[in-house]
């Protein structure tokens, strides 16, 4: 008779199954036998499940004291203002935006003020934020919500979308925070959470589609605005390129933090070197436009002669980057006099 060898796994999940078998020999059946109820040992199924996220409650509690941390998220939000934060946000520190964002506000305090704005009035209200062709852009998406949809933002995300300088993460940011719609806001510092904390790896391991997926299921569907501003302040300001994890209200159940702490994973990851890249702006292309900018601030029109004393490049790099100004229509050049445009 046939022997049965039962082997026991080291690692497995139990699970219950029913089966039946058919044993046949020269053609003819010798035995029928059928199991119900047996409880048996399957190696491998848990090994490929993910942990348990770690409970929404614990990050919102963590959240709660953060709430009025800074200025765009006092008082009822409004989707002008979230949309106002969000571009400004964009490659900026919040510490940084905070001032900045009530001025602006206090400038144009709705949507169709800042429409009826010039390019110049908005490049000037936007010093000290840097990368200017966002300011360009946010009075594009102001001019075209006005024109399109009677001055108020859309509430779904693909009319949001297709506004100028409206990626699919500052749609989601508008249409959770502004309006309630749940729908998770992933941007980077969301992308690094969710990738620690559900899959147990950085960022640059995981597959983009999956930790959409995964932020899309985490989401507090009840409260979307401020779930998506908690995990984007612990991406921002704990689970960094290189994770406070001590400081981390959800360490306790983060798969990376078990990872790390059976040596497995690396805690200081792909760490992003704060000083290296302020080498590389320095002397940069970018510097350079980032100057004219400031310049036209002070003094509108300049001469491309006086940009040249006041930057210390040459001719060449100069007119380089007025013309690169002017392609981003944040500059107009004319005669040798470089302008912020009246109208656009």
């Amino acid at each position: 008779s046939p022997s049965i060898t039962s082997v026991e796994p080291t690692w497995c999940s139990p699970i219950t199954v029913a089966a039946s078998a058919t044993v046949a020999e020269a053609a003819t059946v010798t035995r029928l036998v059928l199991i119900t109820s047996r409880t048996i040992l399957m190696t491998g199924l848990a090994r490929s499940l993910p942990p348990p996220a770690p409970p929404r409650e614990t990050l919102l509690a963590w959240y709660r004291s953060r709430r009025s941390a800074y200025p765009w998220r006092r008082g009822r939000p409004d989707p002008y203002s979230v949309l106002v934060s969000e571009v400004m946000l964009q490659q900026t520190q919040a510490a940084r935006v905070a001032p900045l964002y009530v001025e602006f506000l206090r400038r144009f305090p709705t949507i169709h003020d800042l429409a009826a704005a010039t390019p110049a009035e908005v490049l000037r209200a936007w010093a000290g934020l840097g990368y200017n062709r966002r300011a360009v852009a946010l009075l594009d998406a102001a001019r075209a919500v006005v024109a399109e949809h009677r001055g108020r933002l859309p509430r779904e995300e693909e009319p949001l979308r297709r506004l100028p300088g409206v990626g699919p993460y500052t749609a989601a940011a508008v249409a959770s925070i502004g309006y309630g719609v749940p729908v998770a806001a992933v941007d980077t510092n969301v992308r690094r959470v969710v990738a620690r904390a559900l899959l147990g790896s950085d960022p640059e391991q995981a597959q983009p589609a999956r930790v959409s997926a995964l932020a899309a299921e985490w989401l507090d569907r009840k409260r979307p605005g401020a779930w998506n501003q908690a995990v984007m302040d612990l991406g921002r300001e704990v689970c960094r390129p290189v994770p406070r994890c001590e400081s981390c209200p959800i360490s306790a159940r983060c798969a990376f933090r078990g990872r790390v702490s059976s040596g497995q994973a690396n805690p200081r990851g792909r760490a992003h070197r704060r000083a290296g890249r302020a080498q590389q702006f320095a002397g940069s292309f970018r510097q350079l436009r980032g100057a004219i900018v400031r310049e036209l601030r002070h003094r509108s029109p300049v001469s491309v002669d006086a940009l040249v004393d006041s930057t210390g490049q040459p001719l060449e790099r100069v007119m380089a980057a007025v013309q690169a100004l002017s392609a981003d229509r944040l500059v107009v050049y004319e005669s040798g006099v470089v302008r912020f445009p009246h109208r656009s």
